[in-house]
């Protein structure tokens, strides 16, 4: 073994246990990223120097809303997971669709879960769902950091093989004997801390005043992380590497760019709008 490798270190999936109750690390991710996103949410809402007028969404409505996209999540990323990753296994095992504690979920279904989630609440109540939108993606990569995070303590999603003399080079429990690159710590930093911190400083900028602006750019930003992260990572075995070396993550990740640089230019030609059409 190199003199610079470095052993995976050893982890209990459990994270808390009190008696029969166990939460995994997973799980916890999951409870604090979205609860911790809840609570940035309201700091932006409360404060109006970051809107045009006062803020379209009140306190309570994100406060109903957090159900919405919770539900959105689980529900669209089992979903995108069972689709996009292993169709074939969920044919043949339905009832495993439902054992979510077993893992499963795909980034991509579960923001498309959150698109629905956003559009169908924003109707409901009558407010943008650009700004939703907003709120909803300037929040998001706090819990993507913290869900990459419980993907390195599981000692899933490992990264390809690695030159042994790179200095963090890894050995994963399940990843046989081969130095590997730690690629969830690398989306970690990529999709949720850098991301995070682009977003807060346009945020603090005023992007918040232009509607869709801050969510073209989580989309772009995001799928670019992705395609750079996915360089790192091993492909699911049961997918491996599809047309030309893409990877299904790449595949998906794509029309997001899209998507992305669309929403983004409509919200600066449309621009800022005024108080009056941000308080209405």
């Amino acid at each position: 073994m190199p003199f610079l490798l470095i052993d995976f270190p050893s982890f209990s999936p459990i994270a808390l246990q009190i008696g029969p109750f166990a939460i995994r690390w997973y799980a916890l991710g999951y409870i604090c990223g979205i609860t911790i996103g809840w609570l940035y949410a309201r700091a932006l809402i409360k404060n109006d120097r970051l809107w045009s007028g006062s803020s379209p969404i009140s306190l309570v409505q994100i406060d109903d809303f957090i159900l919405w996209v919770t539900l959105g999540i689980i529900v669209g990323g089992r979903t995108g997971y069972v689709l996009f990753y292993n169709l074939p296994f969920f044919i043949e095992h339905p009832a495993a669709i439902f054992r979510l504690w077993e893992g499963g979920m795909s980034f991509h279904g579960g923001f498309l879960g959150c698109v629905v989630a956003v559009m169908w609440f924003a109707r409901k109540h009558g407010i943008s769902i650009l700004s939703l939108g907003d709120i909803t993606c300037g929040v998001a990569p706090i819990g993507i950091f913290l869900v990459r995070l419980t993907n390195f303590i599981n000692g899933e999603l490992w990264g390809r093989a690695a030159d042994p003399s790179l200095p963090w080079a890894m050995i994963f429990p399940t990843g046989g004997d081969v130095p590997r690159h730690p690629s969830q710590l690398y989306e970690a930093g990529m999709e949720g801390l850098l991301l995070f911190i682009v977003l807060a400083v346009m945020i603090r900028r005023g992007a918040l005043k232009r509607p869709g602006l801050i969510l073209g750019s989580f989309i772009l930003i995001y799928g670019l992380a992705r395609i750079v992260g996915e360089h790192f990572r091993e492909p699911d075995v049961q997918l491996g590497y599809l047309w030309g070396g893409l990877t299904m993550g790449m595949l998906l990740s794509i029309p997001m760019l899209i998507v992305g640089l669309v929403l983004i230019v409509l919200a600066v030609r449309r621009g800022a709008p005024k108080p009056a059409e941000a308080i209405r």
